[in-house]
């Protein structure tokens, strides 16, 4: 199958989440473990129904790995920011990453709030709504708005912050220019972030011409559902020399 055959079955199931999510109700109820809503397990059953009736091995945040031993595997991350989700803020998404042996193959993130949509295949560039995007040129930490997941334990020196509360979609912003770096918050051992939060946005933000990394400098790419990670992402290569080297003086996660 072509990249464009792999987007279009991530653009299904993207549209079989949307179908779930409009039929559930109660968008606060909660789902089986903490931190988990109803709404996750609605949005995974229909998301895993249409990739493992195509051929595809599945990990999912919230069914874990299935078929693994098929020659494809897609990692989503069915309802990603499910708490923005759940009270109605218009940020969050699905987001899909196929992985064949060579790492990301491609790759979908839509806002199912807004349906803007972030695409790439591997060697292919990336797309916001069709339109090819790259990062800002920012190059100074002092000049940079940044994304952060969680509370930062105190200031690195950036313009401005925001916390938005939805992964995928917070990289995504640094691969088309919106802003102009990414911080996870959490400790970098173990991380907080499992492969479904980010894999998506990885390939649009490699294709974008934006580096990720691992502050603990693990490799990113896994179908491991019990690996997390703490990503890193910055516009311009002195950005991001400029934010490792402040956090390796006094991690904010701790």
């Amino acid at each position: 199958m072509t990249a464009d055959g792999h987007l279009a079955t991530c653009l299904d199931v993207v549209k079989a989440v949307s179908v779930a999510l409009a039929g559930v109700s109660d968008r606060r109820a909660p789902g089986r473990r903490p931190g988990q809503y109803g709404l996750d397990l609605v949005a995974d059953e229909a998301a895993c129904a249409v990739l493992l009736g195509r051929g595809y091995g599945v990990l999912s945040e919230e069914s874990g790995l299935h078929d693994a031993d098929r020659e494809l595997i897609a990692v989503v991350d069915p309802v990603d920011g499910s708490t923005n989700a759940s009270r109605q803020v218009p940020w969050y998404a699905t987001s899909i990453c196929i992985l064949d042996g060579a790492g990301p193959l491609a790759a979908l993130v839509v806002n199912q709030a807004t349906g803007t949509t972030y695409q790439a295949e591997r060697g292919g560039g990336a797309r916001r709504d069709g339109r090819s995007i790259g990062p800002a040129s920012t190059s100074r930490l002092a000049d940079a708005v940044v994304a952060v997941s969680g509370l930062p334990g105190r200031h690195l020196g950036w313009r401005q912050f925001r916390a938005l509360g939805a992964v995928a979609l917070d990289l995504c912003l640094v691969a088309d220019g919106s802003l102009d770096a990414y911080l996870d918050c959490s400790p970098p051992a173990p991380g907080a972030h499992g492969p479904w939060d980010y894999l998506g946005a990885l390939l649009v933000c490699r294709e974008a011409g934006v580096e990720v990394v691992d502050l603990a400098g693990r490799p990113l790419e896994t179908t491991d559902p019990v690996a997390r990670r703490t990503p890193l992402a910055a516009a311009t290569p002195g950005l991001l020399g400029e934010l490792r080297a402040r956090l390796a003086a006094a991690p904010v996660g701790q």
